[in-house]
């Protein structure tokens, strides 16, 4: 299908009636243009709820779990009389009771067990989404333009991790054009939920952090769209956090590299996985702010016309925690230690967010987000457990008094000089330095700093590299 465009709407642009309206306005004037297809997050702090709801039925607070209940339905149903005609939201308010209904039935199982299995939770949190595509199909379809809901997981085949499930390209492709293509071709919208799929044999999964992004992006590739949008509650890609930089500035155009490299590393704008299935087909994709509808945004593609040499932009991240590892003697081999541990990681499903090791003492460390803390710990004592019972490793240590700061730029490649003046800006604060780490791409260096100087290491690199002044000379 020629120019298709995938729009992807997240929780902050669906987090009210009047966003979904603003959402709605967005998909009906580019739908007279060409065909689009609408991917949507659940309204904003809604998963959150969902997933306390689950917590209280593990832990037989019947009482909050109804209360959580009622929020639920009160906050949808308050959103469809505010969207919809009085002569047209009872069938849409009789959905929302439906939907309301299937959560209450998984969220009272889980009561009467008292555990939360992995597979019921997916289910239960996919909710979220069903509930917001069927108040922008409703609200679009009020508005004269032809939409219908469609359920992530009948389109998005997934592998079986639930939680953080991974797509089956080549499935997904042939049930999204045999689901789609038809509705496209009459004219209809298809308000598709972000965040879930399901197995090849029908069980729900959901995608896991940054799953709305996701799903958008499988179904762009899927499709073979002409632009992904994703919109968002920030003006595009920033060259750092404006809250600790005023001066920082919106990047025009970025890479897939430089894109994925800063969302890993703390921006969040969108998640490194989003853009996977877009580099083959080369599917350009534009962060958009859609509370400042003016604003260009920032376009991500596969290569730049004119590369700039140096750092492109500074980001950071403050919920992160440092675990170290050393053997104590010679009997047990570093490197062995360091596969047994990455092979823990891996059971763990946490992200690794940076690995530095010593080649004398044979010690390493890497850095984790705060809340897979405790999964990676649970992991590495199982894994190392007779390294550690018998004393051929030191106890475990673990550093959450840090954060990580990384400098992104596929200009950085052979720039002389530059690692030694961005740890010389440091310095210059009395900011420690405690790990560094640098691919071999030379596309990012990796800096761990105590947590108190984190700020100040940020806007000492934007400073001295002069990051923001050169995005405003690239515009001009």
């Amino acid at each position: 299908m020629n120019n298709l465009l995938v729009m992807k709407f997240g929780g902050t642009s669906m987090g009210s009636a009047e966003r979904i309206r603003v959402a709605s306005q967005i998909t009906a004037g580019e739908r007279g243009a060409r065909p689009v297809v609408v991917v949507v997050s659940a309204m904003s702090k809604i998963t959150d709820l969902l997933l306390d709801s689950l917590r209280r039925a593990e832990a037989g607070d019947d009482v909050g779990l109804e209360a959580d209940i009622e929020k639920l339905r009160e906050r949808h149903v308050a959103a469809c009389r505010e969207l919809l005609p009085p002569d047209g939201h009872e069938a849409a308010i009789e959905a929302v009771h439906r939907l309301v209904g299937e959560f209450q039935r998984i969220a009272g199982g889980v009561l009467m067990l008292g555990v939360r299995p992995p597979s019921s939770v997916d289910e239960a949190i996919a909710i979220g989404e069903r509930l917001s595509a069927l108040l922008m199909a409703a609200h679009l379809e009020a508005w004269g333009v032809r939409a219908v809901a469609v359920s992530g997981a009948d389109v998005i085949v997934t592998d079986a991790v639930f939680g953080s499930a991974s797509p089956l390209m080549e499935q997904t492709r042939e049930k999204a054009r045999q689901l789609l293509l038809p509705l496209l071709e009459a004219g209809v919208v298809p308000v598709v939920t972000g965040f879930n799929g399901a197995t090849a044999d029908g069980r729900p999964t959901t995608l896991g952090r940054g799953g709305s992004d996701f799903s958008a992006s499988i179904l762009a590739a899927s499709l073979d769209a002409a632009e992904l949008w994703i919109w968002t509650d920030v003006d595009g890609i920033m060259t750092a956090d404006p809250r600790l930089v005023p001066e920082a500035a919106v990047l025009d155009e970025v890479t897939y590299s430089e894109a994925a490299e800063l969302a890993y590393a703390g921006a969040k704008v969108l998640h490194p996985r989003t853009l996977a299935p877009l580099v083959d087909r080369q599917i350009p994709v534009w962060s958009k702010n859609s509370f400042a509808l003016d604003k260009p945004g920032t376009k991500i593609v596969s290569k730049l016309d004119a590369q700039e040499h140096g750092p492109r932009a500074v980001t950071s991240m403050a919920s992160v925690a440092l675990v170290s590892l050393e053997p104590a003697s010679a009997a047990l081999s570093g490197t062995k230690a360091m596969a047994r541990a990455l092979e823990a990681l891996s059971a763990s499903n946490a992200e690794v967010l940076m690995l530095s090791s010593s080649s004398y003492r044979q010690n390493f460390c890497f850095l984790v987000r705060k809340d897979e803390l405790a999964a990676v710990l649970e992991c590495l004592e199982s894994t190392l457990s007779l390294e550690l019972a018998h004393g051929y490793l030191r106890p475990i240590s673990v550093d959450e008094n840090v954060g990580l700061l990384s400098v992104v730029g596929e200009g950085m490649k052979g720039t002389q000089g530059l690692a030694g003046r961005i740890f010389m800006a440091i310095s210059r604060e009395n900011v420690n330095i405690i790990a560094i780490a640098q691919g071999s791409s030379e596309l990012t260096i990796s800096i761990v700093v105590r947590r108190d100087g984190l700020e100040k290491a940020v806007q000492a690199i934007h400073a001295e590299c002069r990051i923001g002044e050169q995005a405003h000379l690239h515009k001009e």
